[in-house]
């Protein structure tokens, strides 16, 4: 199994299990985080979820060599809108708590996050430039949200790395933590939270989430996939996997763009 799941009290924290890999997400493991948050969603039990990482990582985002099966036709159905869905939907208190590079998918899944919490010497990436995509989960309108216009232009337009300090000042992540401080300080937060009725959080987290916020998030995807479709197993994109697979540069340059 790709997660560690452990209920403290009425708190679950789902932990991405795959180390070795950095946390990467396959088809399997976006598979078995929707089911988590199903199950959560829906316990009696459970007042407050906590999504983190095992190692080193939070996730170093999709896995390319998923990607290359999902090119390669090899992959019947790819279960990310369901993952997505899952998260937008998830009706309780859900809070991150970056414990290292969270990159692709592994930042744009803390948007949907209620509180966020990074360790001081994590970073942020969304390399969908380097990759010949755009913008997925919505985050081509929710960084714009939340983070303002000139930060998620910066974010999804370079590909580059944001630092713990960055993502504070964007408003991307609620609070930095030292490094052996993390998890405790995320865990003291969702306990305090989960000691009040999980009635009472779910309706006000519904109240708020009545301003639009996934529902932005849910549109943009629903564009975002169109584009993605273009984009995926183009020509950028194939050269960017490729070079990935075999350990070499990308070589962008002499393929046609439009």
């Amino acid at each position: 199994m790709s997660l560690k799941i452990e209920n403290l009290g009425r708190v679950r924290k789902i932990s991405f299990n795959r180390p070795d890999k950095l946390n990467a997400f396959d088809n399997l493991q976006f598979a078995e985080v929707r089911d988590a948050l199903l199950q959560a969603d829906a316990s009696s039990e459970v007042a407050v979820v906590v999504l983190t990482g095992e190692g080193s990582a939070f996730s170093a985002g999709q896995d390319l060599y998923d990607m290359q099966l999902i090119l390669d036709g090899k992959v019947k159905k790819h279960v990310f809108p369901d993952f997505l869905r899952s998260l937008s939907d998830f009706s309780k208190p859900l809070i991150g708590a970056v414990n290292g590079l969270a990159v692709g998918i592994g930042m744009t899944l803390l948007a949907y996050c209620d509180i966020v919490f990074m360790s001081r010497d994590a970073r942020l990436r969304t390399p969908f430039p380097q990759l010949g995509l755009a913008p997925e989960a919505g985050s081509s309108g929710l960084f714009v949200s939340q983070m303002g216009w000139q930060n998620a232009a910066y974010t999804l337009f370079s590909g580059g790395w944001i630092s713990a300090d960055e993502a504070l000042k964007f408003g991307y992540v609620w609070k930095l933590s030292e490094p052996s401080e993390l998890q405790v300080e995320a865990m003291a937060v969702a306990e305090n939270i989960s000691k009040n009725p999980i009635l009472s959080l779910v309706e006000t987290k519904k109240l708020m989430l009545a301003s639009g916020k996934h529902r932005l998030g849910r549109e943009c995807h629903d564009r975002e996939i169109e584009v993605y479709r273009k984009l995926m197993g183009g020509a950028l994109n194939n050269e960017a996997v490729n070079a990935f697979m075999k350990g070499r540069p990308v070589e962008f340059s002499g393929i046609s763009e439009f």
